[in-house]
């Protein structure tokens, strides 16, 4: 047998790899991917929602509390990618400062970090009002601002590892939300159908087989 014919048989040999279906809710509004090979629960997980977001984005500001809230009513695992997108000027900064808040101060304080930076957006114009509210909201909140808040370059690099991973999918806007289980992944194009969407997704995926408390890891290592 030749090298040409026995390349082929060893092909023909391998058993297919399932393909992870894709839709979109509501039907036909999805966008087109080029890597959807991490878009899973974590290991055990029935169903979590995995969410790429932009802190400048107004759309995401608007998703925020439903995103928050449904997670808290289903009590499922939540994965956050900061995906700040490259034209805004302030969103990769306060991405970095939230992820200092989770590391420093607690994930109950970076998360109300994340929803008043969203309330705020209209009033922060630049990355010198970013500081300036940042600078009064750790005031307001009795903690201390440091002079610098990355000085290691630590928080940056998690924030630039979660854009490439946008970007190796192929996403092009924010904020963009998956609905998944372990063998089917739903694009959330409108937030007012997340609910419907996780019970369908509860409904069709198998029970695992312990149960997964919800997580706000930013970036899943």
């Amino acid at each position: 047998m030749n090298r040409i014919a026995l390349a082929a048989a060893l092909l023909l040999a391998i058993p297919a790899v399932p393909t992870i279906a894709q839709s979109a809710a509501p039907p036909n509004t999805g966008d087109q991917f080029k890597d959807t090979s991490t878009l899973k629960p974590p290991s055990g997980a029935r169903v979590a929602v995995i969410e790429f977001e932009d802190l400048e984005c107004p759309a995401c500001a608007h998703a925020f509390p439903i995103v928050q809230q449904a997670i808290a009513h289903y009590n499922i695992p939540y994965i956050r990618h900061d995906f700040p997108l490259r034209m805004h000027i302030w969103s990769f900064d306060a991405a970095v400062i939230a992820r200092y808040m989770q590391d420093k101060i607690g994930a109950k304080e970076a998360e109300a970090y994340r929803g008043a930076v969203f309330a705020n957006q209209t009033s922060i114009a630049s990355k010198e009002d970013l500081q300036s509210f940042t600078r009064h909201y750790f005031q307001a909140h009795g903690h201390e601002m440091p002079f610098v808040i990355d000085p290691t370059g630590q928080f940056t690099r998690e924030v630039e590892a979660d854009r490439s991973l946008g970007e190796r999918i192929g996403l092009s806007h924010t904020p963009s939300i998956f609905v998944v289980t372990a063998r089917h992944w739903t694009q959330v194009t409108d937030v007012s159908v997340l609910y419907q969407t996780i019970d369908t997704a509860l409904a069709e995926a198998p029970a695992a087989a312990r149960p997964v408390s919800r997580s706000r890891t930013t970036h899943k290592k």
